[in-house]
């Protein structure tokens, strides 16, 4: 391929490395690229909870329309960003090696992590007071959720922007914590010495995944790009969009999904929780791999029957 690629991209530090990884694979086969920056919506507005803006694709639309529009040949985004339906006209030209999918909390220094139920380098089960008084800092209202499963007391404030904001915004305030990717942090080299797994947490779906996305009938482009697509990782993201979609959820659904490739069979993870941490329907699957092509929408189906679609109602009823 002679022609060189327009690349599209987020501004933040984050989406431009990303953008930089796509463009050192295509180098890597002989494709010479450049990146194009294009501001999403999610950029302009840094103050409303993602979860109240009730926008599908709000880090996202601004590039498939330039894509569509031509301006660009590809666009690269954090695929857990990425609507499970995309725009007409597009299509999934690569899904890259998953790096971390979990979340992890950075916290303040003085920080009594015990009270969280952290002891030994690791999570305990019970024993802990999941009653203390803690000031956690998310957007994320799936992470809220969760969040508020285990500390039913705790006060979750909102925190917006990109990952070195955030954390900056975390060392000038008095939360006690923040909650944030371990992808993000850790591609950038920003993720702090104060930082643990959060091991108990489930992520989003498709969460610490790189996502490319292209033209439909843009077929030399589309081939040059299934040579960056990793198969499990594809696999896997597919069953927790598979869930996703099924549910009918977004940014604005807790909704939480993780598969996992072991021993030549597919392991699937998902849950549903309330806004307000006090429900939680969970299921866990596992498939051989020639046969887990539907185990996302399975997964779905099963947790509906048990009750999921009574959250998902009350979600959407909230504010009416």
């Amino acid at each position: 391929m002679t022609q060189v690629i327009k690349i599209g991209t987020r501004e933040s530090e984050l989406a431009t490395w990303q953008a930089k990884k796509v463009q050192s694979l295509l180098a890597a086969q002989g494709v010479q690229s450049e990146l194009i920056f294009i501001k999403s919506e999610g950029d302009i507005n840094l103050t409303v909870p993602l979860y109240e803006m009730g926008v599908q694709g709000i880090f996202t639309r601004a590039l498939d329309i330039a894509l569509l529009n031509r301006k660009i040949d590809l666009a690269v985004h954090s695929y857990k960003d990425v609507p499970t339906q995309m725009a007409k006209g597009l299509t999934k030209a690569a899904i890259l090696k998953r790096d971390s999918y979990k979340d992890i909390f950075v916290y303040r220094a003085e920080t009594d992590m015990q009270l969280l139920g952290y002891k030994q380098d690791e999570w305990m089960t019970d024993g802990f007071d999941p009653h203390s008084a803690f000031t956690i800092a998310t957007s994320s209202i799936r992470r809220k959720a969760q969040w508020l499963y285990r500390y039913p007391e705790h006060t979750i404030e909102n925190l917006r922007g990109n990952v070195n904001s955030r954390l900056r915004k975390l060392a000038e305030s008095k939360w006690q914590g923040a909650i944030f990717a371990a992808a993000g942090l850790e591609r950038i080299g920003v993720r702090p010495a104060t930082s643990i797994d959060l091991d108990w947490m489930l992520p989003a779906p498709a969460q610490g995944t790189i996502a490319v996305a292209g033209r439909e009938g843009d077929e030399a482009l589309l081939q040059v790009c299934a040579a960056l697509n990793d198969v499990h990782t594809d696999m896997c993201t597919q069953a927790e969009r598979d869930f996703l979609r099924t549910l009918q959820g977004g940014c604005s659904t807790p909704i939480s999904a993780l598969a996992q490739v072991k021993d030549n069979s597919l392991h699937f993870e998902g849950s549903i929780i309330s806004p307000d941490g006090k429900k939680k329907i969970a299921i866990q699957k596992t498939a051989a791999l020639n046969n887990a092509g539907a185990v996302g929408k399975e997964a779905a189906l099963e947790i509906l029957a048990k009750g999921a679609d009574q959250i998902i109602e009350l979600i959407r009823n909230v504010g009416k």
